[in-house]
Order: C-alpha cells, then structure tokens, then sequence
C-alpha cells in the first residue's frame, strides 16, 4: 500500500514539479524515500538548506512551479531565508517543511519547531498535517494558492503521518494553471487614452508586470513617441528590441530615466511596484496600470489607476490614442541616453590594473561574450550594480536576482536551479566576495550534478556596497575589508575547474575559454578594484540615496560637476576620488 508519503509524490509530479532541494534526514526519510521510488522526480541534495530554497525559487521563476524541503528543527529553519526571498520575488513555490511525530507536539521534544508559526510571514498558505485524510485537499490546495498567488505554500509534514496508509487514492488531485485575461472597463479604457492624448510629454516607465507586454509597449511608445523607462527586474523583458528605451531610474539607474520622468507632464507606471518613491516626481500626472488592485498608489500619488494586466489594456486602449508627429520631447530623451550610454564605456575602456581590474569592464566583457539566452544571477550589491549597467538583452537573456528580498548570497544558489531547469542553456552568476563566502560549501553540491555554471567572483576583498553606504553616511567604513581564501584553489579542491585573473589582459583570454566549456563548471576569480564607484560622479549621482532636492535640480541642469563639488564639500573621505 502507498503511504501518504507517496500520496504527495503523486500530486507534485501531477503539478509539474520536477525536483526537490533538500538535505534528507530523520522525519523527512519517507518523503526521501518515495521520490526515489517514483523515479520520475529528482531529489537535489544541497548542502545547506537555503541554499535549496534559493535555488527553487529561481526554478519556480523560470518553471512556473518547484518545491524544496527541510527535516525536522534546523533543517526547516534554515529553509527560512530562501522562502523569504519567494515571497518577496512573487513566485509560486511549495515547501515541505516536516517536523517531529504528532505524539510528541507540545512537549518540548529534540528538534521541535513550530513551522505554522515560523512560516508565517512568508506565505500565502501555511497548514500542518496530521491525518492521512486530510493530504489529498492540503496539498492541492497549497499547490493550487501558490501558483494563483504567486507566493509560497507551506505544508508541514510530521514524521509519523508520512508513514501512515495514504486514503482516498482513487482520484488523483488536479491543479491548474490558469491564465485570466483581467483588463479596465470601457469606461476605464477611454479614461486612460484622454488622460494619454491631453499630455504633452510622456514617460513609460515599465515594471516586471510588463514583462510579456513588451510589443504593445513599444507599440504604444511609437505612437506617443514617448521614451521607455525600467525597472532594474524589468530591464532584460522591456530592453530587447525597444527603440525607444531610456534605461533604468532608482539608486542603481542613470540620468536618462530620471530625467525624463522630471521632465515629463504625464508619467504611466505600467506593472510596477518600484519602491524607491525619491525618484518619482511628486508635481506630475501620472496614471497607474497594475494587475493587482492593492499597488495602486502605494508608491506615488497616482492621479489616475486601473486594475489589468498590461499587455490586454494596451492592446485596449492603443486604437483609441492619437499618433504624433513631433519627435522633440522623445529625441531628447534619446540622446540623453546616448550619453549615460557613453559615459558608462569610461571605466570599462580604462581596464585597471594589476589586482585592481575595474569590475565594469569585467561585466562588459561578459556581456560580449556570453550567449544571445544566456541566464544571469546577480548577488545582492554591487555585482547588481554592474549586472544593471552592463548586462543587455541579446535576444533571449534573462537575469534572476535578490531584487525585493535584498539578500547576499543568492547568485550561486540560484545558478543552480537555473542550471537544472534550462539545461542546455548558459548560466553565469556574478558573485560577491562576501556572497560566496557565506555559502561556499555548496560548490560541491554544483559538482556532485556536474552543472556547467560559470561562477564568476568579482573579488574586491570587501564588503563593496556596504563600504560606499557607510562612506556617504559620514561613517567610518568598519569591518567591510575581508580576507578571502584563494577562491580558485577552494573550487580546484572540490574538483571544478577554476582560473585566477589579476591583470586586465588576462581577462578576455580566460572569459573566452571559460565560456567555451560546456559540459562543466568553472570558477573564475577576478581581483576587481574594491575602490570602484557604484555611482560615478558623470553618470549617476542623481540616484545617491537620500538626495536633497537641490542636488536634483543640478542634476537636471546637466551641470556635474557641480553635483560632484558639492558631493565633495559634504564628504572629505570622498576626496581622493
């Protein structure tokens, strides 16, 4: 007879769940033990628990769907952080988090946790079962709210109950995969193209909501000719094919965007939480599009907002909005960003030097030579930095971050589980210093399944974001310095094939034959510049947290060196910059 274990085997694979991240052990065995006897899913033996949960949810995000699990105590709580990061990112993902024999509930016994509490804050759905009677409706209905919510299931599974006889097995649980098509009313529509037609000056600023919209924003674009901004989630998904675009706002954007937005008399935030409001004009018109109805005025005052989904309320609205003829508003724009544009090649053209290699031009050279669908995973920091400015769409990339969640860590784990579900295509992570120190060990758990990541290490030997957050704060810049063991000869020892670059011209011969492996991974550890400006003074110092409304002003007027005089004036640690 199968046991309940093997019940919830048969519903996640009827789900389309194709793996689980896990460190096996005590009350988590029968599960174990029946994803091997079904043979149709894999069991992915991480070595640390968050980094399974991180790695499922770079699955979900690219699947639609995944599951990681954690034992007893310690095994779930380490799942913790991960979960979080699910959350946060909006994906469906189903945890298992099982727990100690229902007999022992209450009384304080080895490993007892209390996963409905712990779980709580990171969940759409968070239910322990303790009868084989109730698996069948739990489990599909926390696959069934993961994926409509987009959010984390957590089902706690004791001990005891995995091993009991399933029941009510003659009817398998199904789930669905449902694509609604939600748009504004009529009414709502011929709103929104008065609203579009009376303005004059038009900025798109796009978020992740807009992702699968990209043709009737560009669309709509060429017609208003009005410029498109991004989100830093949304740049690879609006970027590819937009004549039209204008980078990225907000603390890791450019000048170009935020420009546009202040210059602009109506602004249309299209499936955008962006939470950084500093960088959204609080003098303009600006109309909100979200499919979901509670972001609507959560980070600006919206003069208008409709519930839909993008791409179907363009396609609605675009037969009623007026063409244009006058250029001058979206040509401004454009070369405005063809200056960020050109600026951002300063320190990518000047190399660096020997341990000192400037990281931009790393990351540019990265982006020449990686494939037109290869996957990106970007630590938290100033690896985001440079993946944001010098990774572009080719013609089918994507890049996968901690971009809400904000963790360190996440690049390498996420590179795992962008490696199992896509195979076949390139997967480069960009990672901390600080970021794979935290969870190295797992650079076994890459070779164990031999997955052909190519883990790039952009070795500052400091914690290089938090240094700069403290400097601009006026603090002392303590305990950011780090001394790193010798990251190649770490990943030689775990069997991955890795190579050491300290000079500039190393760079593009090793990246080359780094990038040319495809049946392994490989480690490449790059001796970066720990003095490199996220926010070169030409560039970006419109996006310095904490702006004055002044610094804003002469940041409209073009005028940057007076931006970085000032900046200067403020903070002497900054002026051997």
């Amino acid at each position: 007879m199968k046991n309940v274990a093997h019940q919830i085997v048969d519903i996640l694979k009827n789900a389309g769940i194709k793996r689980i991240y896990a460190v096996t052990g005590d009350s988590l065995n029968f599960f174990n033990e029946a994803v091997h006897q079904d043979g149709t899913m894999q069991w992915i033996h991480v070595r640390h628990e968050e980094v399974g949960a991180f790695a499922a949810t770079a699955e979900a995000d690219l699947h639609g769907i995944a599951c990681c699990a954690g034992s007893s105590g310690p095994g779930h709580v380490h799942l913790i952080n991960g979960v979080y990061e699910a959350h946060k990112t909006r994906v469906p993902l189903l945890v298992i988090a099982s727990t100690c024999a229902t007999y022992e509930f209450g009384t304080d016994y080895f490993q007892e946790t209390n996963p409905v509490k712990l779980f709580d804050d990171c969940s759409c759905y968070n239910q322990m079962i303790t009868r084989p009677e109730q698996v069948q409706r739990m489990v599909q209905n926390a696959l069934q709210q993961a994926i409509s919510k987009r959010d984390v299931a957590v089902i706690g599974l004791p001990g005891d109950v995995s091993e009991m006889e399933a029941v009510d097995m003659n009817t398998a649980a199904k789930v669905f995969f449902t694509e609604p098509q939600i748009r504004p009313s009529e009414m709502e529509i011929g709103r929104l193209a008065q609203y579009i037609n009376q303005a004059d000056k038009i900025t798109l600023f796009c978020g992740v909501g807009a992702k699968h919209a990209r043709r009737e924003v560009v669309e709509l674009s060429q017609k208003i000719l009005a410029p498109v901004g991004y989100s830093f989630k949304a740049k690879l998904d609006i970027q590819g094919d937009n004549p039209n675009e204008i980078g990225m706002t907000g603390l890791l954007g450019t000048a170009s965007a935020f420009q546009s937005m202040h210059q602009s008399d109506l602004i249309l935030l299209l499936g955008t939480d962006f939470p950084y409001k500093d960088f959204i004009p609080t003098n303009k018109t600006i109309v909100q599009i979200d499919i979901e109805g509670e972001k609507l005025g959560r980070r600006s005052m919206v003069d208008y907002g409709l519930v839909g989904d993008v791409a179907v309320t363009l396609k609605a609205v675009l037969p009623f909005i007026e063409a244009r003829s006058d250029s001058s508003f979206l040509d401004k724009q454009l070369a405005s960003y063809e200056k960020v544009k050109e600026d951002l090649m300063i320190y990518v053209k000047d190399s660096g030097s020997e341990c000192a290699i400037q990281p931009e031009f790393v990351a540019n050279l990265i982006d020449q030579k990686a494939s037109d669908d290869a996957i990106f995973l970007v630590d938290t920091g100033m690896c985001c930095v440079w993946g944001a400015r010098y990774i572009n769409q080719r013609r089918d990339r994507k890049m996968l971050g901690s971009f809400n969640h904000g963790s360190m860590a996440n690049a390498m784990p996420m590179a795992i589980g962008a490696a199992l579900t896509y195979p076949q295509r390139q997967v480069i992570a960009f990672c901390g210093d600080g970021g794979l120190s935290m969870l190295m060990g797992d650079l076994a758990t890459i070779k164990q399944y031999n997955l052909p990541i190519k883990l790039i290490v952009f070795n500052n030997r400091s914690l290089g974001m938090v240094k700069l957050e403290m400097q601009v704060a006026g603090l002392k810049d303590q305990e950011t310095n780090m001394i790193n063991p010798d990251f190649a000869m770490v990943a030689q020892a775990m069997g991955i094939k890795a190579y050491t670059v300290t000079r500039p011209e190393e760079a593009d011969t090793v990246m080359a034959e780094a990038l040319a492996i495809a049946d392994e991974p490989v480690l490449i550890d790059i001796y970066t510049n720990p003095n490199a400006l996220a926010m070169p003074p030409k560039i970006s110092f419109s996006q310095m947290k904490g702006m004055t409304e002044s610094m804003a002003k002469l940041m409209l007027s073009g005028n940057f060196e007076e931006v970085w005089d000032t900046i200067k004036s403020n903070y002497k640690h900054l002026r051997s910059l």
